[in-house]
């Protein structure tokens, strides 16, 4: 169980970075279009936002793929 608590630190850690790195990369271009999007998750239920249809698409597929992520380590854990 030690790694799994290991794992969920590591993977927020990362998540941070990503932020991070993302919010250098739009200041670095300096007056070109930004746009954005985001997920979530309340239980099974998702709230996705975006500011275009294309983000909210990608966002709806990210959702889909953590629910089902999310199953399928219930299903494995309780086996």
């Amino acid at each position: 169980m030690n790694g799994l608590v290991e794992l969920g630190f590591l993977l927020i850690f990362i998540g941070f970075i990503l932020v991070f790195l993302a919010i250098l990369l739009s200041i670095m271009k300096l007056g070109g279009k930004v746009e954005g999007g985001g997920v979530v998750l309340i239980g099974p239920f998702p709230i996705i936002f975006g500011t275009n249809k294309s983000i909210v698409k990608i966002a709806l597929l990210i959702a889909i793929i953590i629910i089902m992520t999310v199953i399928m380590i219930t299903i494995l854990l309780s086996i």
